[in-house]
């Protein structure tokens, strides 16, 4: 599994959507979206999804959210009931893989890089997710049952299965496909 991140002004190995061989998608073709609700049901904030060749990059925009390294990860229930968001179920992973980047054998096909959000409570980040789709198939975010976005409230190691020892989860997103605009 390949991942590309990009966090505010920093980008690490982020490629622009034409370097993807991606064009721009026609509205409502290969795009979904999801929006993040923290513990207590307020709003934090916003992803908008676009299926791409290679994969999936999802373009991460929060807010009030705390400071620090966090965790973050697609759950394999498309629910977000708080305060603890326990209804999304564990880790996205159809292939039955270890978790993190670190064993042989991993990872799920919901593990991602952890995110830093900065003293001001804000996260800008674009991560490209391979071995995803918006399509049809086992891997598709958009199956029966649907998918989440997840952040926890600490680092994940990359190591410890099932999920990373990252701690609590604090703000949660059920991925939807995004209607085409008429």
């Amino acid at each position: 599994m390949k991942i590309a991140i990009g966090v505010g002004l920093l980008t690490l190995f982020a490629l622009p959507l034409t370097a993807l061989g991606q064009q721009t998608p026609a509205v409502g073709q290969n795009l979904a979206r999801a929006d993040f609700v923290g513990s207590q049901g307020q709003s934090l904030g916003s992803a908008a999804l676009v299926g791409t060749p290679t994969g999936v990059l999802i373009q991460i925009r929060m807010q009030n959210v705390p400071e620090g390294q966090h965790g973050f990860h697609i759950h394999g229930t498309g629910k977000c009931d708080g305060p603890d968001f326990q209804s999304a179920g564990g880790h996205f992973n159809p292939t039955g893989a270890k978790h993190g980047f670190m064993p042989t054998g991993g990872a799920h096909a919901g593990d991602m890089p952890n995110v830093i959000v900065q003293s001001d409570g804000i996260l800008n980040a674009d991560i490209v997710l391979t071995g995803v789709t918006l399509g049809q198939g086992a891997n598709s975010l958009l199956k029966e049952g649907g998918t989440a976005l997840v952040m926890h409230a600490g680092p994940d190691d990359y190591a410890t299965d099932p999920a990373g020892n990252s701690g609590g989860r604090i703000a949660c997103a059920v991925i939807q496909r995004q209607a085409a605009a008429r």
